[in-house]
């Protein structure tokens, strides 16, 4: 499955291959560790946007400041 899917990586990764990868599998979003990429979790788009709005708000629900 995974072979024939584009994964995609932060601009933000350094080229040593230490990232996080995503993919688009019809409505499914999938992520891999770049350097294990046999496991793969699969996410749907919203709860993917909820869980990085929530690393963002960081550990009290609270956005810090810049």
């Amino acid at each position: 499955m995974t072979a024939s899917l584009i994964w995609q990586k932060s601009t933000y990764s350094q080229e040593q291959g230490e990232c996080v990868e995503l993919a688009a599998h019809g409505g499914a979003v999938l992520l891999r560790e770049s350097d294990d990429p046999t496991i793969v979790l699969t996410t749907t788009r919203n709860n993917l946007a909820r869980f990085l709005q929530g690393i963002k708000r960081g550990p009290h629900g609270v956005r810090p400041q810049k």
